[in-house]
């Protein structure tokens, strides 16, 4: 017995030591750290990768506050639910409203606090484009730049060549990695999960990029496309990307709290396509730099040449909206910045109304369309 449990004991260190050298051949945290990142829920997910330090306004611009009472109930998924029901139903954990620059609401779940980082996924993208805007105007990038132009390491003498920023800022680039994936473990393994666990994006990039189709000529979203943005902010800047974000976009908007950027390893790159974490307000102060014209106060953060871009639809992409440069548009003249496992900026500016909506959607249960439906409805609704 004793030399059997032995040679157990012996089989379990072989294939530990094993599984934790495979995952470093591949880039990945250790063991231990990818089943805690694959199980956690979304809110969770923070902390759970390195991160640099976004840090905000030394004088916070103030959001006014007001009182609205929402309507009493909601009709979603062909259901009329009262409100409460309805942020149960969506695992809601900050939900706030603004109109006309007035806080008129502004709910936590139990646990959750105003000032803290909750997660973002995709609504990261559209933070990523209003850097791009800002290089964009500087003269510093121009959309028809080769993604080799900045890096030609990365030259394969394939379709890969002929991706360009305004490729990549329509998710009209082809670069092979799909951003659909089975959930649960059986999911960890595919490209997608890889990039967002992975300690080294050069590494992953450098592996990726077998092409869909050719640049431009078809449309599909793709969080790679995103990667490779943020890759050229930092290439372009010289500067950690959450530095250039905290300098030109964070501060300028009056962010009232820290914020982070989850990156691949320490001092690494940021995952510009996800991994954002910020305050609810603060989310809700980029939603109305956009509403406002890409001003705060009398400081643009945007110019209106951007705006116009990042607001006027170029490709049709999921549940049939509009989408440009990171932005979607799910119903005529509104924007929304959208993440996985339901977070949303909804900005729409006939009604002056923002609206951020912070989740916890377990895989596998994102309902994006028809909540959105709701907070358009909620927009719309007469005070």
């Amino acid at each position: 017995m004793f030399r059997a449990l032995k040679r157990l004991v012996i089989t379990l260190l072989v294939l530990s030591l094993g599984l934790f050298g495979f995952t470093k051949v591949i880039r990945y945290p250790d063991p231990i750290s990818a089943i805690r990142l694959g199980l956690a829920p979304a809110s969770k997910t923070p902390t759970l990768m390195p991160w640099h330090e976004i840090a905000p306004a030394t004088k916070p611009i103030e959001i006014p506050k007001g009182d609205e009472v929402l309507p009493a109930e909601v009709q979603y998924l062909k259901q009329t639910m009262k409100w409460q029901e309805f942020l149960d139903e969506t695992y809601t954990n900050a939900f706030l409203v603004i109109r006309n620059g007035v806080l008129t609401h502004e709910w936590y779940r139990e646990g959750f606090t105003a000032e803290q980082r909750l997660p973002s996924y995709s609504v990261a993208k559209t933070m990523t484009s209003i850097m791009i805007g800002q290089l964009v105007e500087a003269g510093k990038i121009k959309e028809s730049d080769y993604f080799i132009d900045y890096f030609p390491e990365y030259k394969n003498g394939s379709a890969f060549d002929r991706v360009t920023v305004k490729s990549l800022l329509d998710m009209q680039s082809g670069v092979g990695v799909s951003d659909n994936y089975p959930t649960g473990p059986q999911g960890w393994g595919v490209a997608i999960a890889q990039m967002y666990a992975t300690t080294d994006l050069d590494w992953f990039i450098g592996n990726n990029r077998k092409m869909f189709f050719e640049p431009g000529l078809n449309a599909e979203y793709r969080s790679v496309d995103t990667q490779m943005l943020g890759m050229i902010i930092k290439k372009v800047t010289g500067m950690r990307v959450a530095d250039y974000f905290s300098e030109n976009v964070w501060q300028k908007v009056g962010a009232e709290f820290p914020a982070t950027w989850n990156v691949d390893r320490v001092d690494g790159t940021e995952k510009t396509f996800c991994c954002f974490n910020a305050a609810a307000r603060d989310y809700a102060r980029v939603g109305m730099a956009i509403l406002n014209g890409g001003f705060t106060g009398s400081t643009r953060i945007i110019s209106r040449e951007w705006l116009n871009r990042m607001n006027t639809s170029v490709v049709t992409l999921d549940h049939n909206w509009g989408y440009a440069a990171q932005v979607w548009h799910p119903f005529p003249g509104t924007s929304m910045a959208l993440g996985l496992y339901g977070q949303f900026i909804f900005i729409d500016p006939e009604s002056r109304t923002v609206i951020v909506k912070l989740s916890d959607n377990p895989p596998g249960s994102d309902t994006e369309e028809p909540t959105a439906e709701v907070l358009y409805a909620l927009a719309k609704a007469k005070r």
